[in-house]
């Protein structure tokens, strides 16, 4: 009687034990009851009858996914080799259970094609230049299609962008060569711009012979300073030619008027 007793309370003792679980703050189980969905618990401390009821744990704590390297051809038909992470986490215990077999598996398979799908449709120099944007367009179209699963994908980032040999000496000559041509713009728009002020400063000086004829003789002292020891030949500028030729009749007039006067004056004494 005693031994029967005690079998029967070792059975009490062990079916209250397998009842009993305990979920930590970031877990949640879902139960099922005689194979129908039944409530998410946790956490804490939960009791699930043993046989009637079953218990998948789920963890909601963000996972950091490594996406294998995938070969990708560009727009522009450049392979290159792409792999990037993934962050998400399950936001709905259900869903992640019920709605797909492995919600883990399921995520990988589809940020592999998601990656090449979406980096397919652009030219290589958009791989390297614009990767917060594309990283942002993967992030939505993957958050979109695991809704469905419970699962949020809150961060997509590529890592690297592996390119042939070749052709990074070819993307090292393109980039040359636009820096050149930048250059030659640059260069050519300061030809420009110096000819535009010049013209400017020509018609100015144009409009007055004396400020063109002035400018001449600051250049003439300038160049005088800074050859001290040399012989230098000027060229005669018309206008300035001109201006003495207007200055000549008229002081030849003023000094034949002054003859005149002072014989006439002698002429009356």
């Amino acid at each position: 009687m005693e031994t029967t007793l005690v079998i029967v309370l070792a059975v009490l003792l062990a079916i209250v034990a397998s009842a009993i679980r305990i979920l930590r703050e970031y877990e949640r189980g879902v139960i099922f009851q005689l194979g129908r969905f039944w409530s998410v618990k946790g956490p804490g401390l939960i009791l699930v009858i043993p046989v009637i009821q079953q218990m998948v744990r789920v963890d909601l704590r963000t996972v950091v996914m490594d996406v294998p390297s995938q070969d990708v051809i560009s727009r522009d038909n450049v392979s290159v080799g792409v792999n990037a992470v993934l962050y998400f986490r399950v936001v709905d215990p259900q869903r992640a259970i019920i709605n797909v077999e492995d919600f883990y598996s399921a995520v990988s398979q589809l940020a592999q094609t998601t990656l090449r799908s979406v980096l397919g449709q652009h030219e290589l120099d958009e791989m390297l230049a614009e990767r917060d944007k594309l990283n942002a367009h993967i992030q939505e179209i993957l958050d979109q299609q695991t809704d469905h699963w419970g699962v949020k994908v809150a961060n997509v980032e590529i890592k690297h962008v592996d390119i042939d040999e070749s052709m990074v000496r070819a993307i090292a000559q393109q980039a040359e060569a636009e820096r050149a041509r930048r250059a030659k713009i640059i260069h050519a728009e300061g030809e420009m711009q110096a000819a535009e002020k010049l013209r400017d400063a020509a018609d100015i000086l144009g409009q007055s012979p004396s400020s063109l004829q002035l400018r001449y003789m600051q250049t003439l002292v300038t160049v005088a300073n800074e050859n001290e020891s040399s012989t230098i030949v000027f060229p005669l500028p018309m206008e300035l030619l001109r201006a003495f030729s207007q200055v000549a009749p008229h002081a030849a007039a003023a000094g034949g008027s002054g003859e005149g006067t002072g014989d006439g004056s002698g002429g009356q004494r």
